[in-house]
């Protein structure tokens, strides 16, 4: 079996349901070469999710998402993103045959937008959608009942919406656990909780299987500007809490509502995780950092579970010998405008001639 579908007796799957794969799963491991050692760290490592065929995590969910609609015999792809899942369902839909239709959270980045379209997808964005929990959810009403024409359910990267599609993203923690017979810390980047929530459920699934496995402890990071978990989760509380409105300008992680924020925390809580609310600037250094240092190209979401874990180091959460993964969650060709501001100190030098190379070149 190709891609996911591996485990799908991990996951325990209809027998019916036809597997549909563009070879998503198996994503490989860096260990860190530079950032870990020069924080006293040896064991740091990077699960580069941002090599799926889409570019991001949610291939694993949306080879589940649209194989259970198939089986369904629904007519089409009915979603909201605010771009990765989306791009991930486009894809998919594109290689299952489905029309694809998506309402896109307001503000989503081009790059994903154009991404979607290219595979075909039509999308709708709609003002204050993901930014303001009211509207948010009058969408989400909407949206389920305009999916009863095309007789199918709506599709988001989220267990309250999507179970099976989710499960599809608990494999991350199989092929952890297969690669490590010991770890110490996951760092998991969160917006409404889905990929945190996913990893510890397949953590523990395989702990039900293998039970000298040590469940490794998986942290909740969240962008202060959207504190729907992290904060609770430090506090020692046992619910999340919507914001008023998400003040992030970190794609992919403005949630303002719950969604599966109160099952994450208390899944984090079982593996003693913790929570780390890191800023917008502290992201886009480490979204640097993982380029220039680690030749790692990531969208801004995919730096957040670094920040968390540059943050522990510094709280002193994280003893020297701990072995650490950060979920490296896209791409960071997904997101061409956070490039630009990356690269706005190193600009691209024009030659008139090539007898000028030497002088630059030696600059």
């Amino acid at each position: 079996m190709t891609g996911i579908w591996k485990y799908r007796n991990l996951l325990n799957l209809p027998s019916t349901m036809e597997s549909l794969s563009l070879g998503e799963g198996n994503t490989p491991w860096v260990k860190s070469r530079h950032i870990g050692p020069e924080m006293g760290v040896e064991n740091l490592y990077f699960k580069l999710e941002s090599t799926n065929p889409s570019g991001s995590y949610k291939d694993r969910f949306a080879t589940l998402a649209i194989a259970n609609i198939l089986q369904k015999r629904g007519k089409a792809v009915i979603a909201t993103s605010s771009g990765n899942t989306g791009a991930a369902l486009a894809a998919y839909a594109a290689a299952a045959g489905l029309p694809c239709k998506i309402a896109i959270v307001d503000g989503a980045p081009e790059g994903k937008l154009n991404q979607m379209r290219a595979y075909g997808a039509k999308l709708f964005m709609i003002k204050g959608f993901g930014l303001n929990p009211d509207i948010t959810e009058a969408v989400f009403q909407k949206l389920a009942g305009l999916s009863h024409n095309f007789q199918t359910e709506v599709q988001v990267s989220a267990y309250k919406y999507s179970p099976i599609g989710m499960m599809g993203v608990q494999t991350i923690a199989f092929e952890t656990a297969e690669t490590f017979s010991a770890l110490d810390h996951v760092f998991v980047p969160a917006g409404g909780g889905g990929l945190n929530l996913a990893i510890v459920r397949g953590f523990e699934i395989w702990k039900g299987i293998h039970p000298s496995f040590e469940i490794p402890r998986i942290h909740c990071v969240q962008p202060e500007g959207n504190d729907t978990i992290a904060g609770n989760l430090r506090k020692g509380l046992d619910y999340a809490q919507a914001v008023e409105k998400s003040t992030t300008s970190i794609s992919g992680l403005q949630v303002a509502n719950v969604i599966d924020g109160h099952e994450t925390l208390l899944a984090s809580k079982r593996t003693r995780g913790n929570g780390f609310l890191v800023s917008d600037s502290h992201v886009t250094e480490c979204q640097k950092l993982l380029a220039q240092k680690e030749g790692i190209f990531t969208e801004p979401a995919g730096a957040v579970a670094l920040a968390g874990w540059l943050k522990a180091v510094q709280n002193r959460e994280i003893n020297v010998g701990d072995k650490s993964v950060c979920i490296i969650s896209g791409s960071g060709f997904k997101d061409p405008q956070s490039t630009e501001m990356m690269i706005g100190q190193n600009p691209l030098f024009y030659l008139d001639s090539h007898l000028d190379m030497e002088r630059y070149f030696m600059d």
